[in-house]
């Protein structure tokens, strides 16, 4: 039984306002939803209505009522014992209280959403709809990793509801992931993921399906390709509507975040075709949420249009305030996030979970990575499923030299820039992770040993390719690879993450001989 085949009053009307906000017409369903609201004696239906009105209030960016909005709908959920229920409200009060600045309830409600949504017993495709909003919180947040992953779960319980692909293709997130590498220097990984953004709706104009895209993914496709155009990358350019970065920037329907893209979509137009002052002119006057692409991302615009003006000089500032904006933002997140969310939570019961989950913490804090943890409950997961994968293992060689002769702050430094490098040129759908120490473990679902040889070659090319001079003077840094297959359904598996472990070691360490050979 469906979500909403348990609502007992007014279900048509509800779904009807569904459609409006996948449609981008959020300003129409919070209506029906007040209505709803106002008329309804039924509980479920009550609760949906605040759950759904919420969603919309994000939508159109009304800040000053998302606190309240936040409260009814937790009220009227409280003793309804539905954990889809549950788990959709806390993904959207990640998102507001994101848009707050409160980070520590933010992680709050990302932990809870998440635990909720993962014990429905028979997702349906309003659980698909959780998990996508719960994976924006995500993206939002800067946990990449975590968002990509709630984003895959959202479209392959879509798929099973008969939810278009391209409804969940969420090219907002892979955005997002994108102006982050840019804001942090890597401008090379940026443009990689967003060529992968515009091949993907290439792909879907080319099949015809194009115009199954929500309005908002349309806004960031454009944002992608004129983006991308912005950093000097042709993107060849269309007379397709469906390719036009100005056309989907301007058909991306009524979010305050497509708003905010459409105008430093604007900009990075303008910086494209040459005329950088108008750019800086637009960026003088814009006014944008600092949460849609990151607080740097003004500044990096800015950047880019003084660098074509000729102002070095100016552009050379703009992009250390933007680094500096980034660095501070991933500063305090690890703070909230690992040390301080615990002391911030009044309640006994949630102050206990809270310690679980920092007990259990998933992420590693040096690199962002997934860590030790969630890769054994990632691998756990698809043995059960009796899914294949091929696992490898990333050692560095000459690491050892690297701390020794420098310091283990640019071993630090050294293990996030190899971090940077695995996950630039992994497949989409791979799993990174760090193991520990030196060692990363990469994860490729579905994949062969031929495929996981293309992998590694992809990797070790791009370890070599790095300025590692420029960090570590005399210290050259290197990677060895090492793969081996995994499948079967885990009660014939005892330890499998083991025993890949084990077998991928044996390949790298053998790879690591014949190349000093």
């Amino acid at each position: 039984m469906s979500w909403l085949d348990r609502v007992g009053d007014r279900a048509e009307e509800l779904r009807h306002a569904r459609s409006l906000m996948e449609s981008s017409r959020s300003a129409e369903a919070c209506l029906i939803f007040e209505q709803v609201i106002s008329t309804t004696d039924d509980p479920y239906s009550r609760a949906d209505a605040l759950l759904q009105r919420l969603s919309a209030i994000l939508n159109l960016g009304r800040t000053a009522e998302y606190t309240r909005a936040v409260e009814q709908a937790f009220d009227a959920a409280r003793d309804l014992p539905e954990p889809y229920l549950h788990g959709h409200l806390h993904a959207l009060a990640a998102l507001a209280a994101h848009n707050q600045g409160a980070l520590d309830r933010c992680v709050t409600h990302l932990v809870r959403g998440a635990r909720a949504l993962g014990s429905v017993h028979e997702p349906d495709r309003e659980t698909a709809w959780g998990w996508h909003d719960l994976a924006m919180a995500y993206s939002y947040l800067g946990f990449h990793g975590y968002a990509l992953g709630a984003i895959e779960r959202a479209r392959h319980l879509g798929l099973a509801t008969g939810i278009p692909e391209e409804t969940f293709a969420a090219p907002g997130i892979r955005l997002r992931n994108a102006v982050a590498l840019d804001h942090h220097g890597d401008s090379d990984g940026c443009l990689r993921v967003l060529r992968d953004v515009g091949g993907d709706l290439e792909r879907f104009v080319g099949a015809g399906t194009a115009g199954q895209l929500r309005p908002s993914s349309r806004a960031a496709y454009g944002y992608a390709l004129a983006r991308q155009a912005a950093l000097g990358a042709a993107t060849g350019g269309s007379a397709v509507p469906e390719l036009d970065p100005d056309w989907l920037l301007g058909n991306g329907g009524d979010s305050a975040r497509t708003r905010d893209m459409r105008q430093l979509g604007g900009a990075c137009l303008a910086i494209a075709a040459g005329r950088p002052a108008e750019a800086l002119a637009r960026l003088e006057t814009v006014q944008v949420s600092a949460e849609t692409l990151g607080a740097a991302e003004h500044a990096r615009l800015s950047s880019l249009a003084y660098a074509r003006v000729g102002d070095h000089a100016a552009a050379h500032r703009a992009d250390r305030y933007a680094f500096r904006l980034a660095t501070q933002r991933n500063d305090r997140l690890r703070d909230v996030y690992v040390d301080g969310i615990a002391a911030r939570i009044e309640h006994e019961e949630m102050r206990r979970e809270a310690a679980r989950y920092e007990g259990e913490a998933l992420t590693d804090p040096l690199t962002g990575l997934p860590n030790r943890r969630r890769l054994e409950r990632y691998v756990a997961g698809m043995v059960g499923r009796g899914e294949r994968a091929v696992i490898g293992v990333v050692d560095l060689d000459g690491f050892k030299a690297v701390n020794t002769s420098h310091g283990h702050h640019s071993g630090d430094l050294v293990l996030q820039r190899i971090a940077g490098v695995i996950n630039r040129v992994m497949r989409r759908g791979d799993f990174v992770a760090r193991y520990g120490g030196d060692e990363f473990v990469v994860v490729l679902p579905g994949a062969g040993m031929t495929e996981a040889g293309e992998v590694g070659r992809r990797i070790s090319a791009a370890v070599a390719a790095e300025d590692w001079e420029s960090i570590v003077p005399g210290a050259p840094v290197g990677v060895s690879v090492g793969f081996a297959e995994v499948h079967g359904p885990g009660t014939e598996l005892r330890d499998p993450l083991s025993v890949a472990f084990e077998l991928a070691d044996r390949e790298m360490l053998r790879a690591r001989a014949a190349a000093a050979a």
